[in-house]
């Protein structure tokens, strides 16, 4: 049973409340005691964590009426009603408008704790169930999959919500391990199109001979080895969203047949002469500069402006140094749930290799390390790995760690100054001039 988990008991009589209070504190299960219905609902918030025994006959607000005023706060608070002789009627009438149960006086201090065990375990596993689906609703927030508090991730986030639910195309543009393909299913998730399809394609994994076939699709005997007819990925995502990966590889050849397809919203699969009406959503990514590559005849420049109509920025994550902490320690406990370990602790080493680490292969790094130090493994392979070509030096990597460390303080105390100078040991005007300083006032 949750040990936070507490009895209320609502008595006029104070011979009844201290006799109920014994006898719950001789089973160890806690309880407070007041004289009033008014009383109880000034004690009673919106996250009470207990139940109620409440006495029908009270003077004011009777046991009845602050029945009707708990189940109208919240419908999953276990309430138990003490009757006298008479109410028994009263009392059943009670159980059908929520009452969890009732007790006719005088009761014995076993039926007491056997009611009162029983209504705890209810409002234990109610809450639970509450905790987790709030756990889940959380995960699955925007803030939930797009980590970070720094002022990139933010900005990101209000641009994810922006266009989401929107038909514009977008361009991802984003190092290897930045995180593109999430950002592209967000904004196929909180969009309308979000029941449909999310096909994903990587342009950079596919001979140029199986390219056209792929994408587009085929009809039976169109070439060598092409039994029967075959969806391409656009008409597979028709009505939903096409995210293109490494678009860039794309070959040149059909650069042009997609572009015809977005324009013309129809396709013709290979070997057939019938056009196919399609609608989707194109997302696309790519590691490289495309407007760089379309100077240089590399890459289609009507594509480019056509796939270009929004462009999300990912930011290396060596440029924003305060999200490491928040993500590693995410992807840390993902881990642990994984491997089915405790979740280590983070030592000052391991600590300081992580804030001074260049971060390479980015976001998707930081998860291997994260993984690997949730099997009780070094985080980093080799001894000064972690430094190995970082071109960030001491004192960025303090200031890094600082203002990770102010930002967490801040988050928790709700902006509270005072309170985060408190618990941070830090006079209240250095920690103003220090969140002044980075950008988190």
């Amino acid at each position: 049973m949750n040990s936070d988990l507490t009895v209320l008991i609502v008595e006029d009589d104070p011979h009844v409340l201290l006799g109920c209070q014994q006898a719950l504190a001789l089973e160890d299960i806690p309880s407070e005691g007041v004289g009033s219905a008014e009383e109880a609902l000034a004690r009673i918030g919106e996250d009470f964590a207990g139940i109620v025994i409440s006495d029908i006959r009270l003077p004011g607000i009777d046991g009845l009426e602050l029945l009707t005023r708990l189940k109208a706060r919240d419908r999953s608070l276990p309430v138990v009603l003490i009757t006298g002789h008479g109410d028994i009627s009263m009392a059943v009438n009670a159980m059908r408008d929520g009452a969890y149960d009732f007790m006719e006086k005088p009761f014995s201090p076993e039926r007491l704790v056997d009611v009162a065990r029983r209504a705890l375990e209810q409002r234990s596993l109610a809450r639970e169930v509450w905790s987790l689906r709030r756990q889940l609703a959380e995960r699955n927030s925007l803030e939930g999959r797009i980590i970070g508090r720094s002022p990139a991730m933010q900005n990101l986030r209000a641009l994810i919500t922006n266009v989401a639910d929107t038909s514009a195309n977008v361009l991802i543009e984003g190092e290897t391990g930045t995180g593109k393909e999430l950002v592209a299913r967000c904004l196929h998730d909180f969009s309308r199109r979000h029941s449909q399809q999310f096909v994903a394609l990587n342009c950079g994994g596919l001979p140029e001979s199986l390219f056209e076939s792929e994408i587009f699709g085929h009809e039976a005997n169109a070439f060598t080895g092409a039994g029967k007819r075959r969806i391409g990925k656009i008409e597979h995502a028709h009505n939903g969203t096409l995210f293109l990966d490494e678009v860039e590889s794309m070959p040149i050849t059909l650069q042009i047949k997609l572009l015809r397809v977005l324009q013309e919203r129809t396709l013709e699969r290979l070997g057939s002469n019938q056009s196919v009406a399609v609608d989707c959503r194109v997302i696309a990514a790519t590691k490289s500069d495309l407007d760089e590559l379309s100077k240089v005849g590399q890459f289609r420049s009507d594509l480019y402006y056509r796939l270009n109509v929004v462009t999300l920025e990912l930011p290396p994550l060596r440029e924003r140094r305060e999200d490491i902490l928040q993500l590693f320690e995410h992807f840390l406990q993902l881990a642990s749930l994984r491997f089915d370990r405790e979740t280590p602790e983070l030592d000052r080493q391991t600590l300081s290799s992580l804030m001074s680490h260049d971060w390479p292969g980015n976001v998707r790094e930081l998860r291997n390390v994260a993984e690997r130090y949730a099997l009780g493994l070094p985080a980093f392979k080799k001894s000064g790995a972690s430094i190995a070509g970082n071109s960030l030096d001491f004192a960025e990597a303090v200031e890094a760690f600082e203002k990770n460390l102010l930002s967490d303080a801040l988050q928790r105390s709700g902006g509270n100054l005072s309170q985060a100078s408190q618990e941070l040991g830090m006079a209240k005007t250095t920690l103003f001039d220090k969140v002044k300083k980075y950008g988190l006032g």
